[in-house]
């Protein structure tokens, strides 16, 4: 059953919720954009996250084939979350800033395995051949 997790960026402006498995996967990428940011995240699908505060504060980024929307908040600059669309993943989603997660969130995902995608290849079923500065 799904739990739900609040979070946001450094400076508050930005809030939100999403229902996460319990066993939900989280997973490092090593495209550029994630890679220099160390984004962490886990999947929420679009049902499962819901914005709270602060669309205003948000601005995005985008870059490569456009696909994912990388948001930021204007104030503070932490990245809460990007949104995308992939069937593969069942249209649209979010990838969560695991790291943005309320209370003990992160520790509690931190016990999981990390799975860890070849981003830069764009084949993010694979994990990269380097894995240490992810």
């Amino acid at each position: 059953m799904a739990k739900t997790y609040q979070g946001g960026c450094h400076c508050g402006a930005v809030r939100f919720e999403c229902d996460l498995e319990p066993d939900a996967e989280t997973s490092r990428c090593d495209c550029s954009i994630c890679a220099k940011g160390r984004f962490w995240k886990t999947i929420a699908r679009k049902e499962a996250f819901r914005l709270l505060q602060g669309a205003d504060m948000l601005t995005e980024y985008r870059f490569g084939n456009g696909i994912i929307h990388h948001c930021f908040c204007r104030k503070c600059g932490i990245k809460p979350f990007g949104r995308g669309t992939l069937e593969a993943l069942g249209g649209v989603f979010y990838g969560v800033n695991v790291a943005c997660l309320d209370g003990d969130a992160p520790q509690e995902f931190a016990a999981r395995e990390i799975v860890f995608q070849d981003g830069r290849n764009n084949d993010w079923s694979r994990p990269p051949v380097e894995t240490r500065h992810l």
